[in-house]
């Protein structure tokens, strides 16, 4: 007990000297744990880390169009100029291969659910008959890789004024330079480029949108993010820009309501269709363009939307503006995977429709039974849905076409209170 207690003195003496202790040594399992331990939280804030990263926005140009790079663009414009180079050094002629764009050489498939470029291929071959559809070829060419080296963009309507300095290869009118520029967009899509991404753009804005969204839109120049809230454009709504690849979205809706009218876009949004509806509400303008188009496949593939089309009883309605909307077009399927919505449902109104609601009617117009009858005997997409053939066929046998404001007949807000709400209740009935 008294050595204890010596100890015990000595080792009190020490502290209150301020003498220096010597640590003791941790149990060999008491390290192991700690390295255990200080690995884990290594883990565990990389795996944070790398979290941060997924959910953060990526930074993209405001002027881009699609999935591949500008790096990318770039490189397949030089690589096809320097095979072109190497076939005139080698005193061969040169050619281009363009895929042909028609309905001829479309295919449909109800599993990718759009319409895809087929393998039928036009050669355009350097003569003396051709050098100055080549030279045009080129020279807008080597402009799309000016553009993109400089962060810049051209509308179709530029582009074609720019030619007027080229000489021998200007464009005498811009139904020249949309062509080439369709042909060059049709030659690279193969490669995933569109014509976004070569920097031209459509002289349009796209369409209209209102309701339960928050478009999120960085700044070009600072990177600052605007957050721009649908509900709040009083009678008015937000324009959709030429280019949408920059903008990410937040919403709670429950759906996109496609609508083919500006008279009933405006009745809905007065309204405010879309709060009772919960929904955001975006207006076509007749054949939807390229930008409206890609802002609703955008919207409808990030926020898991379905999309719901509210176009004309006609020809034209169902067979270029929602199949457009839908599926695509021949004349540029070769895009169809990146504009097209292939989810879209067709709400109305049909041909049913006109008979169930007593709609007002006009007769069909031989332009309107051509473009029907066309639509059954040669459309790849109507060909393949039996329900979509019975309704264009009743629609011919009636003899009758339709238009979205005859639900007015029955009061100007009809469409709001009885119309939109009887159709949404039974969205399996809608027509694919």
């Amino acid at each position: 007990m008294a050595a204890r207690k010596k100890g015990a003195g000595k080792k009190s003496a020490r502290k209150k000297s301020g003498a220096k202790q010597t640590p003791r040594k941790a149990p060999v399992r008491g390290k192991r744990a700690a390295k255990k331990a200080a690995r884990s939280k290594r883990s565990a804030q990389r795996k944070q880390s790398a979290r941060s990263k997924r959910s953060a926005p990526r930074k993209q140009s405001a002027r881009s169009g699609g999935a591949a790079s500008g790096n990318t663009t770039i490189k397949l414009i030089s690589d096809t100029a320097r095979g072109i180079q190497r076939e005139i050094l080698k005193q061969r002629k040169p050619d281009l291969t363009f895929p042909v764009r028609s309905l001829g050489n479309v295919s449909y498939s109800q599993k990718t659910g759009y319409f895809e470029i087929g393998k039928q291929k036009k050669v355009r071959t350097l003569t003396v008959n051709t050098v100055r559809g080549f030279a045009q070829t080129l020279r807008l060419m080597g402009l799309s890789k000016e553009l993109i080296e400089t962060n810049d963009f051209a509308t179709k309507r530029d582009a074609y004024y720019q030619s007027k300095n080229w000489e021998a290869a200007k464009f005498d009118e811009q139904s020249e330079s949309d062509t080439v520029m369709d042909d060059i967009e049709a030659m690279f899509s193969m490669s995933g480029v569109s014509r976004e991404q070569l920097r031209f753009i459509p002289d349009e804005h796209g369409g209209a949108v209102a309701g339960r969204l928050i478009v999120l839109d960085p700044d070009l120049e600072t990177g600052r993010v605007e957050r721009i809230d649908c509900t709040r454009f009083g009678s008015g709504a937000y324009s959709i820009p030429s280019t949408v690849e920059h903008l990410s979205f937040e919403t709670k809706a429950k759906f996109i309501l496609a609508i083919e009218t500006g008279g009933v876009f405006q009745r809905l949004q007065s309204h405010k269709f879309w709060q009772t509806a919960n929904c955001i509400l975006v207006s076509l303008a007749g054949v939807p363009t390229r930008s409206t188009r890609r802002f609703i496949r955008k919207l409808s593939d990030e926020c898991r939307l379905p999309v719901y089309a509210f176009v004309d009883c006609d020809p034209y309605g169902i067979s270029n503006i929602y199949r457009t909307l839908k599926v695509g077009s021949g004349n540029a399927a070769h895009i169809s995977q990146f504009f097209c919505v292939p989810q879209a449902r067709y709400l109305g109104v049909t041909p049913q429709d006109i008979l169930d609601y007593e709609l007002p009617t006009h007769p069909l117009q031989h332009v309107d039974v051509k473009r029907a009858r066309d639509a059954l005997k040669n459309d790849p997409f109507f060909r393949a849905h039996e329900t979509w053939r019975k309704a264009i066929e009743q629609l011919l046998s009636m003899g009758v076409r339709a238009e979205q404001q005859a639900l007015a007949t029955w009061g100007l807000n009809y469409v709001i209170d009885e119309y939109l709400p009887a159709k949404l209740a039974n969205v399996r009935a809608f027509l694919p």
